[in-house]
C-alpha cells in the first residue's frame, strides 16, 4: 500500500539521492578498505611480494646495461653467461611471486566479497514486508550478482595492480635518474599527457556503468518475473508472448546501447596511450640515440633506458586505464552500500527479552504464560512510505522518476483495543479490506504500529527478542509459499532438527501422508516452483503441517482451509482443533465452520472493531455480522448440511443376484 506514516517514523536517507548518474559518494573507498581488515596479513604478503616485483622490474634492464657493456662489448663470455643466468633466474622468481600474488589476492577479494554478499543478504532478510512489496526482485539480485563482480574485481585485481604500478614507477624512475637524467626528464614531460585524459575518461565512464547496471537490472527483473511458474502461465493464459518479447527487446536494447557507449569510452584511453607511447619512444630514441652518437651515453646504457621506458610506461598505462576501471568498480560497491545503509524499520532493542514459554505454567524467565494472550492496546496504524523502506534505484523508476512526493498514506488501523484471551480462538471477520490482515501481521512484527501497544503476554512485543517471537508465533496465510526444494525440506524449514517419526505424524494430522506417501519420492519429491506441483489443498495442507510441526503457542491463520473441499475441510478442523488445543489462535476466517469454533470473533470494518461477541450473540443483536452471515455464510451452512447428510447417508443394502451400478 502507498502512503506514510506519522513524522516519528521517519528515518534518515543515505547521503545523496540513489538513481542514474549520481556520482560515487564520499567515503566510500574508506569503507572498502575496512573490509580488508580481516585480510591484513595477506595483505601485507601481497604489498612486500609486490615490492620484491617492482625491484626485479627495475633490475632486468640494469642486467641488460651490464650485459652489453661487461660482457658483449669487452668479449668477455663467462660475464655475459652468468648475467644471462641471473636474468633467466629472476625470471622464475617473478613468475613465484606472481603466482603468489594471484593466491594473496584471490584470497583477499573473494573474502571481502563474500563478507559484503553474505551482509546485505543479512540485511535484506531484516527489511519489513513493505520494501519487497516496492522493490524489483530481479534488481535487488542484480545487486548481489552483477555488482558483486564489478566489487571482486576492485579487490582482486586493482589491489595488486595499483601497489605493483606505484612501486614499480617509483623504482624505474630512480633508476632512469641514476643511469640518464636528462632522458628521464623528456619521459616525465609526457606523464601529464598520459593522466589528464585518463582522469576524464574516468568521470565520463562512472554514469554510464551506473546507468549500465540500473538498466540490466530492470532486464533481470523482467525476466525474473516473466520466468517463475506464475508469471509464466499468466503470459500464456493472456496470450501475449509478442508484446513481453517486444517489451524485453526494447529493455534489452537499452542495455546495448549504453554498454555501446561504454565500449567505446573504454576504446579511447587505449588508443591515447598508444599514441602517447609511441610519441614518447620516438623522442627517447632520438635524444638517446644523439646522446649515445656524442659518447655522452654508452650504448647498454641507451638499451637500458629503452627497456627502462618501457617498463615505466607500463605502469603509468596500467594506472591510467585503472581509473576508470576504479570508478566502475566503486558504483558497484556503492550500490552494495546504498542497501546496507537502508536502516530496517524492525529492529531489536538491546534490552530485549526472550520470550519463552513453557507448557503447564510459567517460562523459565518468568515471562509469558504457554499460552499467552494477545492484546491491542489503542493501536493505529499506517503502512509506510516508500521514503522509509526502500530505495527509488530497487523500484520502477517511473513511481518517482518525476521528483514527485508520494501522499501520506491514510491510517488503516483506528485505535484498536480488544485482547485474545490465552489458549482460545479468535475469530477475525469483515468485508475486504477492513484491516483483517493488517492486525495478523503486527502480532508476529511484520510492522509496528504507528500508535498504541501489541502486547503477547502483557509484554510489548517491541520488547521482545525477534527470535523468540518469531518461534512462539506461528503464520499460514491464505496463499503459501513453497520453496522449490523437497518436500522434506520445506517442513525442515519450520523445525531443522526434526525426525523423520515428527515429519510423518505432523503430514498425518494435516491428512497429507497418504498422498505423500503414494508418491515414488516420497518426502523427498521436489515440490516446482513455489510449490506449483502440487494443488492449492496439497500446498494448503503442507503448510498447515509444517505449522503443527512448529507447534507454536500462538498460532494466526489467515483461512487457512480456504483451498480445501468441504470433506478434507471438515477433517482438517478436526485436526486443528485437536493439535490447536491450548493455543492461542487468531484466524481470519471466511468459513462458518472456523466462526463457529471460535470463542469470540471480532467483526473488522474500515479499520475499526464493530462488533464482538459469539457467534449466537453477534446473530442475535442484528448487526453487521448478521448482515456477513446471511450475504456470506448461510450458503456454506446448507452446503455443509448436504455433505453431512451424504455422508452420514446408510449405504444401500446388496443381495444376491443384485448387481447396482457402480458395485
Amino acid at each position: 500500500m502507498l502512503g506514510g506514516p506519522s513524522m516519528g517514523r521517519m528515518r534518515l536517507r543515505p547521503e545523496g539521492k540513489p538513481g542514474r548518474g549520481r556520482q560515487v559518494r564520499p567515503g566510500t573507498v574508506r569503507r572498502i578498505l575496512s573490509y580488508t581488515r580481516a585480510y591484513r596479513w595477506q595483505v601485507a604478503l601481497l604489498l612486500s611480494l609486490t615490492a620484491v616485483e617492482a625491484c626485479i622490474a627495475a633490475a632486468g634492464p640494469l642486467i641488460l646495461k651490464l650485459i652489453i657493456d661487461r660482457g658483449i662489448l669487452p668479449g668477455h663470455l663467462d660475464v655475459v653467461v652468468w648475467l644471462c643466468l641471473s636474468l633467466a633466474g629472476l625470471a622464475l622468481v617473478n613468475a613465484g611471486i606472481v603466482f603468489a600474488q594471484s593466491w594473496c589476492s584471490g584470497r583477499i577479494g573473494e573474502g571481502v566479497v563474500y563478507q559484503l554478499r553474505t551482509e546485505v543478504f543479512a540485511h535484506v532478510q531484516q527489511q519489513p514486508l513493505a520494501f519487497f512489496t516496492r522493490t524489483q526482485t530481479g534488481k535487488l539480485i542484480s545487486r548481489l550478482n552483477t555488482d558483486v563482480a564489478g566489487a571482486r574485481m576492485a579487490v582482486t585485481t586493482l589491489l595488486a595492480q595499483a601497489v605493483s604500478a606505484v612501486l614499480t614507477l617509483a623504482l624505474v624512475l630512480g633508476t632512469m635518474l641514476y643511469l640518464s637524467w636528462q632522458i628521464t626528464v623528456a619521459a616525465l614531460v609526457m606523464i601529464p599527457l598520459f593522466l589528464i585524459p585518463a582522469r576524464l575518461t574516468a568521470r565520463r565512464m562512472q554514469p554510464i556503468s551506473r546507468s549500465m547496471m540500473e538498466h540490466d537490472g530492470e532486464m533481470n527483473s523482467m525476466m525474473t518475473e516473466r520466468f517463475n511458474i506464475s508469471g509464466a502461465m499468466l503470459a500464456k493464459l493472456y496470450g501475449r508472448p509478442q508484446d513481453d518479447a517486444d517489451l524485453f527487446a526494447s529493455k534489452a536494447g537499452l542495455v546495448r546501447n549504453i554498454a555501446v557507449r561504454l565500449a567505446v569510452w573504454g576504446r579511447i584511453l587505449p588508443v591515447i596511450v598508444t599514441v602517447l607511447t609511441s610519441f614518447t619512444t620516438a623522442l627517447v630514441y632520438g635524444l638517446g640515440g644523439a646522446l649515445s652518437i656524442n659518447g655522452t651515453l654508452a650504448f647498454g646504457t641507451l638499451v637500458a633506458m629503452v627497456a627502462l621506458l618501457m617498463r615505466l610506461y607500463g605502469p603509468i598505462n596500467e594506472l591510467s586505464s585503472m581509473q576508470a576501471t576504479a570508478m566502475i568498480a566503486l558504483v558497484s560497491f556503492d550500490r552494495m552500500f546504498e542497501i546496507l545503509d537502508l536502516k530496517p524499520l524492525i529492529t531489536e532493542r538491546p534490552d530485549a527479552k526472550a520470550l519463552r514459554p513453557e507448557a503447564g505454567g510459567e517460562s523459565r524467565d518468568g515471562v509469558a504464560p504457554a499460552s499467552p494472550d494477545v492484546a491491542f492496546e489503542a493501536v493505529s496504524f499506517c503502512y509506510p512510505s516508500a521514503d522509509e523502506v526502500s530505495l527509488e534505484s530497487l523500484e520502477l523508476h517511473s513511481t518517482r522518476k518525476s521528483g514527485r512526493t508520494e501522499a501520506s498514506s491514510p491510517e488503516v488501523l483506528h485505535g484498536l483495543s480488544f485482547r485474545a484471551p490465552g489458549g482460545k480462538l479468535t475469530a477475525l471477520v469483515g468485508p475486504s479490506g477492513a484491516g483483517k490482515t493488517t492486525i495478523t501481521q503486527l502480532v508476529p512484527r511484520m510492522y509496528d504500529p504507528a500508535s498504541g501497544v501489541v502486547r503477547i503476554g502483557g509484554h510489548d512485543v517491541r520488547d521482545l527478542t525477534l527470535a523468540s517471537l518469531r518461534e512462539s508465533v506461528g503464520v499460514v496465510t491464505q496463499e503459501s509459499h513453497l520453496f522449490h526444494d523437497t518436500l522434506r525440506m520445506n517442513l525442515l524449514y519450520a523445525r531443522p532438527g526434526a525426525t523423520e517419526e515428527e515429519l510423518i505424524e505432523a503430514c498425518r494430522a494435516a491428512l497429507m501422508w497418504d498422498t505423500i506417501s503414494a508418491l515414488p519420492e516420497g518426502l523427498d519429491t521436489v515440490v516446482g516452483d513455489r510449490g506449483y506441483r502440487l494443488s492449492g489443498g496439497e500446498k494448503q495442507r503442507i503448510a498447515l503441517a509444517r505449522l503443527l510441526l512448529k507447534a507454536p503457542p500462538i498460532v494466526v491463520l489467515d483461512e487457512a482451509t480456504a483451498h480445501l473441499d468441504s470433506e478434507s475441510e471438515a477433517a482438517i478442523q478436526q485436526a486443528l482443533k485437536t493439535a490447536l488445543a491450548g493455543r492461542t489462535s487468531l484466524v481470519i476466517a471466511h468459513r462458518l465452520s472456523t466462526i463457529r469454533e471460535a470463542d469470540q470473533i471480532l467483526v473488522v470494518d474500515g479499520g475499526w472493531i464493530r462488533e464482538r461477541g459469539t457467534h449466537e450473540e453477534l446473530l442475535a443483536a442484528g448487526g453487521l455480522y448478521a448482515d456477513l452471515y446471511r450475504t456470506q455464510f448461510s450458503q456454506q451452512a446448507t452446503q455443509r448440511k448436504d455433505v453431512a447428510s451424504v455422508l452420514e447417508a446408510p449405504l444401500p443394502a446388496v443381495t444376491a443376484g443384485t448387481s447396482e451400478p457402480g458395485a
